[in-house]
């Protein structure tokens, strides 16, 4: 079936120009996107979806450069059963206590929860570092399998760590390769604190082996710098650095919070990426981020918090005001990099099939020229009318086409109580 939008004020995500026009969106990886600017001349099939767009924008879908899919069950989950006084206690008392009680259905409902409010949101591309240490070994085939049920595109790894054990960090390394093996993904990676020079030297072998990338958290607590001084004689960056981690432009850092004028030389110097997560920070207040010095090579992550991207743009907007270099364009140039990763590194599934429709219903003219303002102070994910990704519509009128959402929340709500037991 080809998606056909009738009526469309398209906008450019590259060079925000407008224009009216129709466009003829077909389906796959692959897929086309055709302009034209008479409706008539379109070819159309009984087959076809026709959307009338108008007095609605139409624009390229958004994407999710880091985020936890794991953790879509823990909201509203009990208090651990102390309160942390501290990122490592935040780490040891919640997440690693979550993580460790996950098994395969839990896995799926958290994946399936992520991958939904994902494409509600607007994104159809998610960026995702999983752990699961009591259900390693087939975790990754799982998350894929459900973000494809519903329709959004993904580049899953595993986090590989030693703190659960040499024997759990084996087994991490086993499922990158196994998953790498026959899909597009990446090396997952902790943090420098919690993976050894072994684990560490391993996980870069393969990343080289299958021409692939780390996606590791770097310093986004003091804690991750202290220890590799300490333990390494120096820094996180300067040590994944000297491993060759750098040296990919599939590499992704996420966080660099704590790193100092030579680290921002290094990353600014080398092929990875970075990505800025504003609201986990602030939630496990560990610091603020600022992207000076560190190239343009900035991307923006929801790492768990939600899956609203829009969302996340204005946090790294408002909060960047008194602690980062930011305004209205790199705002929008950090919510749009991680197109430019995926383009540069041909992964598929971001294709310009990949769109959103928003029926954004703005008291002011929106034009190309003040676009940015409007992206910053008005639009949100209530305005995601319709979503698209490789030319399949997947949300038409805010429901999912793809699935039962009523049934799957049933699912997820019934995953989300198991788990909150275990805990």
């Amino acid at each position: 079936m080809t998606v056909i939008l009738k009526n469309a004020n398209f906008i450019d995500w590259q060079n925000l120009s407008f224009s009216n026009t129709n466009l003829r969106v077909e389906e796959g990886t692959s897929g086309s996107l055709t302009f034209f600017d008479n409706f008539r001349e379109i070819p159309v099939s009984l087959k076809d979806e026709i959307i009338d767009c108008k007095g609605k924008l139409v624009t390229k879908s958004f994407a999710i450069a880091h985020h936890h899919a794991y953790s879509a069950l823990a909201r509203g989950m009990p208090a651990p059963e102390k309160t942390p006084a501290n990122f490592l206690e935040i780490l040891k008392y919640i997440w690693w206590n979550l993580d460790k009680a996950l098994h395969k259905d839990m896995i799926e409902a958290s994946a399936l929860a992520t991958a939904m409010a994902s494409a509600k949101a607007g994104s159809t591309f998610v960026i995702d570092h999983h752990a699961s240490p009591n259900y390693i070994k087939g975790s990754l085939d799982v998350i894929a399998h459900a973000f494809e049920k519903v329709g959004v595109s993904h580049l899953l790894c595993y986090e590989i760590t030693d703190r659960n054990g040499m024997k759990k960090a084996q087994e991490g390394l086993e499922e990158t390769e196994y998953y790498l093996s026959k899909n597009q993904g990446l090396v997952g990676l902790h943090a420098s604190f919690t993976v050894g020079d072994d684990s560490l030297e391993k996980a870069a072998e393969l990343m080289r082996n299958k021409a692939s990338g780390i996606h590791i958290h770097v310093a986004e607590d003091k804690i991750d710098q202290e220890q590799c001084m300490q333990n390494h004689g120096k820094r996180v960056v300067e040590r994944l650095n000297d491993f060759g981690v750098l040296d990919s432009s599939k590499t992704i850092l996420a966080h660099c919070l704590h790193v100092n004028e030579n680290e921002r030389k290094l990353i600014r110097n080398s092929k990875a990426f970075v990505v800025q997560n504003t609201e986990s920070n602030l939630n496990n207040n560990v610091g603020y981020f600022n992207g000076n010095a560190m190239g343009n090579r900035i991307m923006l992550g929801t790492d768990g918090m939600h899956s609203d991207m829009l969302r996340t743009s204005k946090a790294a907007y408002f909060v960047g005001q008194e602690n980062d270099n930011i305004d209205f364009t790199s705002a929008y140039g950090r919510f749009r990099k991680t197109h430019n990763y995926l383009n540069i590194n041909s992964y598929t599934g971001d294709g310009e099939n990949n769109l959103v429709v928003l029926d954004y219903d703005s008291p002011t003219e929106i034009n190309e020229n003040n676009f940015l303002g409007h992206f910053i102070f008005g639009l949100t994910s209530n305005h995601v009318q319709h979503v698209i990704s490789d030319g399949k519509l997947i949300v038409k009128d805010k429901i999912i086409q793809t699935v039962n959402e009523e049934e799957l929340l049933k699912f997820t709500k019934e995953q989300a109580n198991r788990l909150w037991k275990k805990l």
